[in-house]
């Protein structure tokens, strides 16, 4: 425990290229941009899929797929390929070495989560305020904005949760790979046998901190994007779910709105 906190309050181990700040943002950096890929890829196909019940099957069960293949398998994979497009795209070879790989994998890893939370979210939804927003003459892209993804927005979050708290898990052992991150720190100290433990068990503190401080944050979105009609009531309060949704589909002539 001395080592740890002394390497904590070593200056050295705070500043320059394998200092602590530099290397959480590295972690951030690969983390959020496999997240925000993974976003992108995943949550157009889980609302179409979720609001049409198309393709459903196929989608999951590819999805669950991806979920078999080790991390590390799925960096590993694409190395051969990153590294052959280095000299034909003209990016750096290092590149296609250390980030690229990691980046492809974190970005499968958190494709499954999203997507079934997508789907199981929409799907969620009570199918009678479904055809309610149908029968008022709502078009389907009103029903998915205005009624499926806010009653099905603590589920979405939740998937988000996941698949944010597994890259940012699995991210370290990017640094097998030579990436950065604070994998790093861990990977350094396990190269440096008895002596490297201060450096191996600060990285190790340092990544569960980053995953309990980022899912504290994520849990707060999602408390706040609930419908205050889905939140768990407080004490004394004697409003139910049904009352409160039901004027939020009310009728043209009451002057409600989905």
């Amino acid at each position: 425990m001395d080592g740890v906190i002394a390497f904590f309050t070593d200056p050295a181990n705070w500043t320059g290229d394998t200092g602590i700040p530099h290397r959480l943002f590295e972690h951030l950096y690969i983390s959020g941009s496999s997240i925000l890929l993974a976003l992108l890829v995943a949550v157009p196909i889980g609302l179409y899929i979720g609001h049409t019940n198309r393709g459903s099957s196929i989608a999951i069960n590819l999805a669950n797929i991806g979920r078999a293949i080790p991390s590390y398998a799925m960096m590993v994979i694409p190395l051969p390929l990153t590294l052959t497009l280095a000299p034909i795209l003209g990016y750096d070879t290092g590149f296609g070495l250390t980030f690229l790989p990691i980046f492809i994998a974190m970005t499968f890893l958190a494709i499954p989560p999203l997507l079934v939370q997508t789907y199981a979210g929409l799907r969620s939804v009570d199918r009678d305020l479904v055809e309610a927003g149908r029968g008022m003459g709502m078009s389907e892209r009103q029903i998915l904005g205005r009624i499926e993804i806010p009653l099905a927005s603590s589920i979405l979050v939740g998937g988000l949760r996941t698949a944010t708290l597994q890259v940012i898990a699995t991210a370290t052992i990017g640094a097998i790979l030579g990436g950065g991150g604070l994998g790093r720190l861990i990977f350094d100290g396990m190269l440096q046998g008895v002596v490297g433990y201060p450096s191996l068990f600060a990285g190790a503190i340092l990544v569960s901190a980053l995953a309990i401080g980022v899912d504290l944050i994520l849990a707060w979105v999602q408390r706040r994007l609930t419908p205050r009609a889905l939140r768990t009531p407080r004490r004394g309060s004697a409003s139910s779910p049904a009352s409160v949704v039901g004027p939020d589909i009310a009728s043209p002539a009451t002057g409600g709105t989905a």
